[in-house]
C-alpha cells in the first residue's frame, strides 16, 4: 500500500469509505490538526504546462509505518516521507521575513518533483530517490522544473540514499540523504 498518496476530495473519499462528505472533512482535518497526517499543496505558479492541483497527504510518523510494515531501512515513500519531516522541521525552524513553503509539482503529463521550496527569492526543486546509485534520468523532473520555471529555479536536488554527492547534469546536484 502506498504510504502517501492524493489526496482526494472529501467528497470522493466519503464515497469510497461509505461515510458523509462532512464526516470526512472533519476527520481529515482533525488528522492534520493532531500531526497524525500532511497535506502538501501543489505548487501553483502557472507558467506554459498545465498543472496538477491536487494535494499529497503524508503520514506523520514514519517510524510507526516502518515498525508496521515490518521493516527497518526506508524504501519508496517511506524515503520520501521521512525526508518531508525533515524538510517541515527546517521550515519551521526558520526565522525570518518569509517561511519558506513546501509545496510538490506535478503537471497533466505526468512530469512530478516531489518537492519544491518556495523562499520567495527563489525555487529548489527536490526529487527524492530510495536507490543508492543515481542516475541522469532520475534527474529528468528535475531538468524539466528548471527548464520551466528557469531563473527562478535553483539548482536542482536529487537525495538519494546512497554515500556519493556528484553531479548528475548542469544543474543538478545528487546528495546522500544522511
Amino acid at each position: 500500500e502506498e504510504f502517501h498518496r492524493d489526496a482526494k476530495p472529501a467528497t470522493e473519499l466519503g464515497r469510497d469509505v461509505a461515510l458523509p462528505q462532512p464526516t470526512v472533512h472533519r476527520w481529515l482535518n482533525l488528522l492534520e490538526t493532531s500531526y497524525q497526517v500532511v497535506r502538501l499543496p501543489a505548487f501553483s505558479r502557472n507558467r506554459t504546462k498545465r498543472l496538477i492541483k491536487t494535494s499529497k497527504m503524508y503520514w506523520a510518523d514514519t517510524g510507526l509505518a516502518l515498525h508496521l510494515a515490518g521493516i527497518t531501512e526506508p524504501t519508496g515513500a517511506h524515503f520520501e516521507n521521512l525526508i518531508l519531516g525533515d524538510l517541515l522541521a527546517w521550515r519551521d525552524a526558520t526565522i525570518g521575513v518569509k517561511r519558506p513553503e513546501i509545496c510538490h509539482w506535478r503537471t497533466a503529463s505526468g512530469e512530478e518533483v516531489d518537492f519544491v521550496v518556495d523562499t520567495g527569492s527563489g525555487l529548489l526543486p527536490i526529487e527524492i530517490k530510495a536507490t543508492k546509485r543515481p542516475r541522469v534520468t532520475d534527474a529528468r523532473h528535475l531538468q524539466s522544473f528548471r527548464a520551466e520555471y528557469g531563473r527562478q529555479a535553483r539548482t536542482g536536488l536529487l537525495i538519494h540514499a546512497g554515500e556519493t554527492l556528484e553531479w548528475l547534469a548542469p544543474g543538478i546536484l545528487a546528495a546522500p540523504w544522511r
